[in-house]
């Protein structure tokens, strides 16, 4: 894979969208170096920490290739005409669920990281887009984006360089993963499954979700 140049790196902070529900999946993008540590970018928040956030979900990228898609169905959304509709903390072109894969690992400025997990949506995604369809269309079409750990804490900035530097599972690519896991192609591929459900790199939650799907 090529070095590519990260077009946006993006926070937020949790604020009410519907009633007293707060969310953080709102994201500008941050102007100059900043800190990645073990759970993401300094000052990104997250509304729910037992859904969001954490170790094996500390970055979301999503993939700045996939707007010119949603803007096919939806040319004149507004929240469409930039990065950080999807609440990704990095916008990335070039670079999809099919071409990386659990366990790749990348530079990121001077921090490593590694892809963990797909991106599960919810319905937040659909509330702030005004758009209730979305969740479904995203698991549909499996442009869900995916999630990195922080295995070397740095910085980066807009205009840094995303290189990745290892490739341990070339055959667990994030679309793979999404449509075993999510998407329900895993009921008839059990030997998949029991793979996944020991699958180190591949985050906790999403190792058991494999085991639930094999009826542990």
């Amino acid at each position: 894979m090529d070095a590519l140049t990260v077009e946006a790196l993006l926070s937020g902070r949790a604020v009410p969208i519907r009633g007293e529900e707060k969310s953080a999946i709102g994201k500008v993008p941050v102007v100059g170096a900043t800190e990645i540590g073990p759970l993401g970018l300094a000052g990104d928040e997250q509304a729910d920490r037992r859904v969001h956030g954490g170790p094996d979900m500390a970055l979301h990228h999503y993939p700045r290739d996939h707007y010119a898609f949603w803007r096919t169905l939806k040319p004149d959304h507004p929240m469409l005409s930039s990065a950080g509709a999807f609440g990704e903390n990095i916008s990335v072109a070039r670079l999809v669920e099919d071409g990386v894969c659990i366990g790749d690992r990348f530079a990121l400025g001077s921090a490593i990281v590694e892809i963990s997990q797909a991106r599960q949506p919810c319905w937040k995604q659909g509330h702030v887009m005004q758009w209730p369809e979305m969740v479904a269309l995203i698991v549909k079409s499996a442009r869900c984006g995916w999630y990195y750990r922080v295995t070397k804490a740095g910085t980066a900035s807009s205009g840094d360089i995303i290189t990745r530097i290892s490739n341990p599972f070339p055959q667990w690519t994030v679309a793979r993963v999404f449509s075993l896991l999510i998407k329900g192609e895993g009921k008839s591929e059990p030997e998949a499954l029991e793979q996944l459900a020991g699958l180190e790199p591949l985050s906790g939650v999403w190792r058991a979700k494999a085991a639930a799907l094999l009826g542990r």
